[in-house]
């Protein structure tokens, strides 16, 4: 599993150009399912994330988690995070999830966020998406599980 977890003023996923979520204040994650992740590499990955120290405290040091600071989450499925581009010039995608196990995937670590006090929003699985922005930082973190363990 790989996530790019990005600190952000706002961000808002559009599809077909009609807004289909948007935050105010949290954490953009970009979520790429590998074929080989299980649900411990789900409940790393989540733990982490809820836990991350990645927002300042009154003495502008990052302390404080996404939790602490009441933030909310973007989360966008991305299976091209999980791109091999070791050879050639196209990108191959044999490691991400097949579509079916990935949405399941997905929707879990969702829920797994939310178990934590986390009110996530999601963009639209499998479609055609425009995400949208406004970096705070800017901080950018690639939290990464194999084997149920972040890496």
């Amino acid at each position: 599993m790989r996530v790019v977890v990005q600190r952000v003023s706002s961000a808002e996923v559009l599809v077909q150009g009609e807004v289909v979520a948007d935050v105010e204040g949290g954490l953009l994650l970009l979520v790429g399912i590998a074929e080989s992740d299980t649900n411990a590499d789900l409940e790393a990955a989540a733990a982490k994330i809820a836990g991350l120290r990645i927002f300042n405290d009154d003495d502008n040091k990052m302390n404080r988690s996404v939790v602490d600071v009441g933030g909310r989450i973007l989360a966008v499925s991305q299976f091209t995070l999980l791109a091999d581009i070791r050879r050639g010039r196209r990108p191959s995608f044999t490691r991400a999830a097949h579509p079916e196990s990935a949405a399941q995937s997905f929707e879990a670590f969702c829920g797994l966020l939310q178990s934590e006090s986390l009110e996530v929003e999601t963009g639209r699985f499998g479609a055609n998406m425009e995400v949208r922005l406004v970096n705070d930082g800017p901080v950018t973190i690639v939290v990464e599980t194999v084997g149920g363990r972040v890496t």
